[in-house]
């Protein structure tokens, strides 16, 4: 039986929406810039790996492990940390969260040596873990179900921004200072969040929950995302062929099949299977992997394009992407507020093709002397549309028949698909690159260009097919509960 109407902060008996109080506005904006400060994290250190290297006498591995043991942590921890805040508290995990992307950042700033900055980033990675399922899901709760879509709109807009912005950002901070405030930036960030958050967010948990844990499933799922995230990260370099990558690839599929297994019988799984029977949920689930995928890969070879084809500074580099990313964050939260009214698939089938646009126009229209206001402008402003329309919508739809009490759990879920995604990009589109480097750099870009074009293609094809339409305004599901 679903629970009465009332129950819902800023939802009257009737259904009817009502004002929404300053706090949870107030509420978002924590959750905004917890969400801005942990994506900057993941692109800003790249513009930094020259001066590590010549500071801590870094090898080629150990950078590439300062970046891997980053995004292997956080897709690791996901799981766990949603379900952790489910059933701890998301407010109480997302200031443990924080109090440990803190400390971790302040680790890397002090490293004196490669091995230990490479086990700091990790620290950093289990923060950054906690504070993105928890610093979505403890503002939902606070907002009616038609403002939702808004929300997350906003939400993703700051998380959109950041990952575009890091190099810039990371950019000036090396003009300035040192690589080393790359991550010291970070500290009073973070505390400023921690005196925030107690203030202006209430504490929310599944009300439902026990406390139990799969003690099987738990180290199982952990280690068995980490380890095909290292496949993938990893491949690269040790040959995608290569004992290593497939034992890692082949262990980790494994564990996570033990997770599965467990998950259909224990009281407390760590993979929550139900959402899986949410059309709306699996839909955004996969789809995103596809957007995810290209995503990142675009925005990697954007800087690429302005530094090792044309020979521009970091500097410049770095403020050459932005026009993209402001747009999206101009455009994320009006594009939000109207999903409910055009359709979560007409949104995510539109913006994946408008987003595949970016890659493709650059792959026919650039060359080792193009111009950037007519050759790469128009691309960075076709992904801003792009990614503005898909970035949190499809967070949108996938929590969109979610039980408020699973958020935490959903949310992970949604950010580990969303994680793979982002190592298979990076993977894929440096392997693509370097199989055609021998060809001349042009040709490389162009295969790397095609490869993020068709995947994001295929991508809206995917929307289109499997995301639901529209929910009628007198469905039950747009009552609370869903």
């Amino acid at each position: 039986m679903r629970a009465p109407a009332p129950s819902v902060p800023g939802v009257e008996a009737g259904g009817g929406a009502t004002a929404v109080d300053r706090r949870a506005w107030l509420a978002l904006a924590v959750s905004t810039l917890a969400a801005l400060l942990t994506v900057i994290d993941i692109s800003i250190v790249n513009v930094a790996f020259p001066s590590i290297r010549r500071d801590l006498g870094a090898s080629e591995v150990g950078l590439s492990w300062v970046l891997s043991g980053y995004s292997v942590s956080v897709g690791a921890f996901l799981l766990v940390a949603g379900r952790l805040a489910d059933q701890r508290g998301r407010r109480r995990m997302f200031l443990i969260g924080v109090t440990v992307f803190v400390v971790g950042s302040l680790c890397c700033g002090l490293a004196p040596s490669t091995g230990y900055l490479i086990a700091a980033r990790v620290l950093q990675g289990v923060g950054s873990s906690v504070i993105g399922p928890t610093s979505l899901s403890m503002v939902l709760p606070d907002f009616p179900l038609e403002r939702r879509s808004m929300v997350l709109g906003i939400w993703g807009a700051s998380a959109a921004l950041g990952a575009a912005l890091g190099p810039s950002i990371g950019a000036v901070i090396l003009d300035l200072l040192s690589w080393r405030w790359v991550f010291l930036v970070n500290v009073p960030i973070g505390a400023l969040l921690l005196i925030l958050t107690p203030r202006f967010v209430r504490e929310s948990r599944d009300p439902d929950a026990t406390g139990r844990f799969d003690v099987l499933g738990v180290p199982a799922g952990t280690f068995g995302v980490a380890l095909v995230l290292v496949a993938i990260v990893q491949g690269g370099r040790w040959g995608y062929s290569s004992g290593a990558t497939i034992a890692s690839a082949l262990a980790g599929f494994l564990l996570m099949g033990v997770v599965v297994v467990r998950s259909r019988t224990h009281p407390e799984p760590l993979l929550d299977l139900g959402l899986y029977r949410i059309r709306s949920f699996w839909s955004a689930a996969s789809g995103q992997v596809f957007f995810t995928t290209s995503f990142i890969a675009i925005i990697l070879f954007n800087t690429l394009l302005l530094q090792d084809l044309w020979g521009w500074s970091p500097l410049a580099a770095g403020f050459g992407v932005v026009p993209g990313p402001l747009l999206a964050a101009f455009l994320g939260g009006p594009v939000g507020s109207i999903a409910d009214r055009v359709g979560h698939r007409n949104l995510l089938v539109f913006g994946c093709t408008v987003a595949g646009l970016s890659p493709t126009w650059l792959w026919l229209r650039v060359g080792t002397e193009s111009d950037y206001a007519s050759d790469v402008l128009p691309a960075l402003l076709m992904l801003g549309v792009g990614v503005s329309c898909t970035f949190a919508t499809f967070s949108s739809l996938g929590l969109r028949e979610v039980p408020p009490a699973r958020f935490g759990t959903a949310s992970a879920t949604l950010r580990t698909t969303s994680t793979l995604g982002f190592a298979i990009g990076v993977a894929v589109g440096i392997a693509v690159f370097d199989a055609a480097r021998s060809h001349g750099p042009l040709v490389a870009f162009d295969r790397a260009w095609a490869f993020m074009a068709v995947t994001m293609f295929v991508g809206a094809a995917f929307c289109a097919v499997a995301c639901p339409g529209r929910l009628a305004a007198s469905s039950p599901q747009t009552r609370v509960g869903s």
